[in-house]
């Protein structure tokens, strides 16, 4: 092939590319939101007692699967049972709870973007059930939205075939971590009370995989909601590739 027909062929493979590039969305650019905060109290009730409803939130006018993904999740954080009905809409959830709480009865709903990165939507969920007692029922979870495939990636998403054993090996390895980090290492009816566990609250961030846990999983109620973060370099040949950052 001569040296006109080589520089030409290149030239044709750089257009190309130039023209896929320029059609392709940009995931760099992270994905607008828009805040929806609200607070409600019980219809009629004028005391300091009065049962309330606060709920904030996260909308993304272009990414409605992500919209309405939020929104289910916060709904099911609102089941006080397993087998109790999902309420419909977050507005239903509402008027039921206020037509029906007691006094001093809350519910404190939250959804917020922790971060994005390399095509990822990170969106950290809280909820807060106060029933009046000593203390409330939290709870914690996240969702890891791709902006390229639309939609929710599962722990089996992320990892290769074959190694979620491994993965939760490497998250054991994480809470050795913290355990001595915190000195707990050092407390035997600790370690024996509040044992490794695995937990469905993944989230992949940009400086590590964080695991987050309910109160009173793996320690007790007063030291709140244990975060452990496994490296990245501690994932080789266990997570997707395309999923550890900047290599998307």
């Amino acid at each position: 092939m001569s040296l006109l027909k080589i520089a030409s062929v290149a030239c044709l493979a750089l257009t190309l590319g130039a023209c896929q590039s320029l059609f392709q969305p940009s995931y760099q650019k992270p994905l607008q939101s828009t805040s929806d905060k609200s607070e409600q109290i019980k219809p009629g009730c004028s005391n300091q007692d009065c049962p309330l409803v606060n709920i904030d939130t996260v909308h993304f006018a272009d990414e409605p699967q992500l919209d309405a993904l939020i929104e289910k999740r916060l709904l099911q954080m609102t089941r006080t049972t397993a087998d109790q009905a999902v309420p419909a809409t977050l507005s239903a959830y509402r008027e039921k709870f206020l037509r029906e709480a007691d006094s001093r009865n809350s519910m404190y709903l939250q959804a917020k973007v922790r971060e994005q990165h390399d095509g990822l939507v990170i969106i950290e969920l809280a909820s807060y059930l106060d029933t009046g007692g000593a203390h409330g029922t939290p709870g914690r979870g996240f969702i890891n939205y791709s902006r390229e495939l639309h939609k929710e990636l599962t722990l089996s998403d992320m990892l290769r075939p074959g190694q979620e054993a491994a993965f939760w090996k490497a998250a054991q390895v994480a809470h050795n971590s913290w355990l001595i980090s915190t000195k707990l290492d050092q407390e035997p009816e600790f370690i024996k009370s509040w044992p490794f566990q695995k937990t469905p609250n993944v989230a992949l961030t940009y400086g590590g995989v964080i695991l987050k846990y309910n109160v009173s999983v793996i320690a007790p109620y007063a030291l709140g909601h244990i975060e452990l973060k496994i490296p990245y370099n501690r994932l080789n040949g266990i997570l997707k590739p395309e999923l550890f950052p900047g290599r998307s």
